[in-house]
């Protein structure tokens, strides 16, 4: 039987039982039970039950580790993945993320082993894409999700300022524009009446948030109402100029991008060109490209002229990319 043949089917069965292990969850069975538990001991008047409610509840919360332990080991700091995560708004976790990676690890490498290509040089690209892709999708959702949020964050002020002249609380314009806004504002504000509800200060579940978003428009209104509890005012009037200030900001972030999105457009196609000619040369035949990755002994640090010329290439490549990425790069 081919060797091919035999390492495509260990990579796909491996891939496959990883997939398993990370999205198959509890049995209906299990899950219905324990919600049966958990609503007894909740509505239960001995204090026993209330306090193996209470443990059951956090035992629930917290993340097991058992999911993928071997992979999500690998990830060097965890915190800040599970974070980038949650940002995205997508119940996703750890061990789905890694088995992502390794999925395209494997199926990439096996393709390209098919191919023809050497096996070192298709585990390095298959590690290269299973490192930047699922990184560079991740990075995707979050700026989507973050410009939603930004489009309509004016107007879940502009409530806010509706309903404190109304005379409304503002702990309860907060629900009202968790119930009336759609999308990611909904989903932060509910948050922050959730946090506020279960006894954190205002203060502190708005901050939560703002770390969250890391976005200076949230930020902005934080500091708003931080500033109006300690000193008094207007909140109602500070919240509409503030709306109206992010309206602005808005308008003038359209305005730089589309005076450089020629430039943006340009730097794209002279910056992926080379590459998408070379890997398409070598998918169309590969034996053309052999010297490029064929070592010189007699070179410099081993490597071929051809070798040395593409490094240097990709050197100035890069430097030019950073200069016109800094050129269309403007702070507001």
């Amino acid at each position: 039987m081919d060797g091919n043949f035999i390492l495509i089917t260990v990579l796909v069965a491996t891939m496959l039982g990883m997939a398993i292990i990370a999205f198959a969850g509890p049995s209906p069975e299990k899950a219905r039970k324990r919600r049966v538990a958990m609503i007894r001991g909740r509505h239960s008047d001995s204090a026993e039950a209330l306090l193996e409610a209470r443990m059951r509840k956090a035992i629930s919360n917290r993340s097991t580790g058992a999911e993928a332990k071997m992979l999500v080991s690998l990830i060097p700091n965890p915190e800040n993945l599970t974070k980038r995560i949650r940002m995205t708004g997508k119940k996703w976790t750890l061990s789905q993320y890694m088995t992502a990676s390794a999925g395209i690890f494997l199926v990439l490498s096996a393709f390209l082993m098919v191919r023809g290509f050497p096996f070192l040089m298709a585990v390095m690209v298959g590690m290269a894409a299973a490192l930047f892709l699922p990184h560079w999708w991740v990075s995707r959702l979050i700026k989507q999700r973050i410009n939603r949020f930004n489009a309509k964050f004016p107007d879940a002020l502009e409530l806010l300022t509706r309903g404190l002249r109304s005379g409304l609380p503002i702990a309860e314009t907060l629900g009202i524009v968790s119930s009336e806004i759609p999308g990611p504002v909904g989903e932060e504000f509910k948050l922050i009446t959730e946090r506020i509800k279960i006894g954190k200060t205002m203060e502190q579940a708005l901050q939560e948030t703002a770390d969250r978003l890391g976005t200076p428009e949230f930020q902005f209104f934080v500091i708003t109402l931080a500033i109006q509890r300690e000193t008094g005012g207007n909140l109602a009037e500070t919240l509409s100029n503030l709306a109206t200030v992010l309206r602005q900001r808005a308008q003038m972030k359209l305005k730089i991008r589309a005076m450089s999105s020629e430039s943006k457009a340009s730097a794209y196609i002279i910056g992926c060109l080379p590459f998408l000619v070379f890997f398409m040369i070598c998918y169309i035949n590969f034996n053309y490209m052999s010297p490029f990755f064929t070592p010189d002994p007699a070179g410099i640090f081993g490597l071929s002229l051809m070798q040395v010329i593409g490094i240097g290439g990709m050197c100035w490549m890069a430097i030019g990319a950073f200069i016109m990425a800094q050129m269309v790069n403007f702070e507001i």
